[in-house]
């Protein structure tokens, strides 16, 4: 079998090296340790943070009373990770990074189409993660009466860049311990966090927010499932590649979905009754979460409330730029895994450093692009899903790296279902940064068809269901009679 990058150490938990070298190559039966419980950990650690009450003011922001917000978070959260576990199922299949399976889809040179979409939005949004650690550690020294400038930014991008790329370059092992050892940390102070903030709710003003239309909360789900589990989902088998052939799928699924989302979900619900209670709370909270919440905290709780939600940022960011830096070398990069891992940390120190110290006005239209990967990125994964779901063997893992396999060096049908899936996509969705991000005020040239840009369905993002369910749908039938062939071969 061809590899394209530098073999693991054999060993097993207790013998693991100091530092991963496994990089896209097929994992040895020898390394495959790990118990679907053993998913837990990480996807627990990278979603029990404060920063999820967040979306609690997002959510509201599309019109919709508490109930109805309440009952969109819960179907969101848990549905967006279910398909995340859908596609953990490959790893375990094939004990390889995610967009390493996906050339069974798309063709072993055809993945890099969705491959680029991947990495892009990976460093994205843990660079998003990186300089929200940033602004939150600069507001809460201010508010403890310390000056929270230029020292304290430069300080905080140091040590929060150090911690990210340190952790992603040691690699699996080191974050599997890491994760669990914030689990628990994270976990404490979140919910003392809720206990303190609990008697700022006030019930009345929560019970008196209208309800809203259906686009409305349409666009709510949408925008949940875009901020937890798609936002994911193209890194979720990288963390079952070291799964025993054994494990069960259902086992796979359970725990990566109950990891992910048992702790956003209440998160999330107290989030809606804080900024339901607060408008001026639910305002901050656009322009800097974490020192938003934490400006209803009493002073001596601030400093462990910075510090377990500066780690519970880091966590998310470290899953992601280690996932980055897989990516990277399944484009073509011929470099060790944790070089490519450093590779991708530089690049999030950079961004943060830019965003924080000079950039006027960039977080917007940084979203504002990033959102607009989103819906690529669910026609992949719409692809992906029915990709597995028809496969029930084992992936020949020689063919991954062979163009001339039985996977193809291209896959048409894929590829044309995802540029005419994310064309259709981007049609039904709006700019929701239209002022700051104007150049991609491109998107919603379909909306017409549905009331327009001013209509009622605006806003419900529908480009970003239409991607999912429509590559999902085409690839399940026009592809079943190649995908049958190939397991026969």
């Amino acid at each position: 079998m061809t590899t394209e990058s530098p073999a693991g150490l054999p060993g097993n938990a207790a013998g693991a090296p100091l530092i991963e070298l496994a990089g896209i190559e097929i994992i040895p039966e020898s390394e495959r340790h790990a118990k679907p419980r053993d998913l837990f950990w990480p996807w627990f650690a990278a979603n029990v943070s404060v920063f999820g009450m967040s979306y609690g003011a997002w959510i509201l922001g599309f019109g919709i009373s508490f109930w109805q917000a309440a009952v969109v978070s819960v179907i969101g959260i848990v549905i967006s990770f279910f398909l995340c576990g859908v596609i953990a199922i490959a790893g375990k299949r094939g004990s390889a990074p995610t967009m390493v399976l996906s050339r069974a889809a798309f063709g072993v040179r055809g993945q890099k189409v969705p491959g680029i979409v991947s990495w892009l939005t990976s460093i994205g949004w843990e660079t998003y993660l990186a300089i929200l650690a940033v602004l939150a550690t600069s507001s809460i020294i201010a508010r403890l009466g310390g000056d929270g400038g230029t020292a304290v930014k430069l300080v905080a991008t140091i040590v929060v860049a150090a911690l990210i790329v340190g952790a992603s370059v040691l690699g699996y092992h080191t974050i599997m311990k890491l994760q669990s050892i914030l689990t628990w940390l994270t976990g404490f102070i979140t919910i003392l966090y809720v206990v303190l903030t609990f008697g700022h709710i006030d019930w009345a003003a929560v019970s008196a927010i209208p309800a809203g239309s259906l686009g409305a909360v349409i666009g709510a789900l949408v925008m949940v499932m875009t901020g937890f589990g798609l936002g994911w989902i193209n890194i979720a088998a990288d963390w079952t590649r070291y799964q025993k052939r054994t494990a069960s799928d259902g086992s796979i699924i359970f725990w990566n979905t109950f990891g992910a989302s048992v702790a956003p979900i209440p998160l999330v619900i107290v989030g809606l009754l804080l900024a339901g209670s607060d408008p001026a709370l639910s305002e901050a909270i656009n322009s800097d979460p974490l020192g938003a919440l934490a400006s209803i905290l009493p002073i001596w709780v601030l400093v462990p409330f910075l510090l377990t939600a500066v780690l519970a940022l880091v966590s998310g960011a470290v899953l992601g730029i280690y996932s980055s830096g897989l990516t990277l070398l399944s484009l073509g990069i011929k470099v060790p895994r944790p070089v490519a891992a450093g590779i991708d940390g530089t690049i999030l120190t950079l961004g943060t450093i830019y965003v924080v110290f000079f950039a006027a006005n960039f977080i917007d239209p940084f979203q504002s692009f990033l959102i607009t990967l989103g819906v690529p990125l669910a026609s992949w994964a719409g692809i992906l899903i029915a990709d597995i779901l028809r496969r029930r063997r084992n992936y020949d893992e020689a063919a991954l790296f062979d163009p001339k396999g039985i996977y193809g060096a291209w896959d048409w049908t894929s590829i044309g279902t995802m540029v005419a899936a994310s064309l259709i996509g981007w049609g039904f969705v709006v700019n929701n940064f239209a002022e700051s991000a104007s150049w991609n005020n491109w998107q919603g040239y379909l909306l017409p068809l549905i009331g327009g840009k001013e209509g009622d369905w605006a806003y419900a993002n529908l480009g970003v269901f239409f991607a999912l369910v429509l590559s999902f749908v085409v690839t399940y039938f026009a592809r079943a009679a190649k995908i049958r062939a190939q397991e026969a071969a």
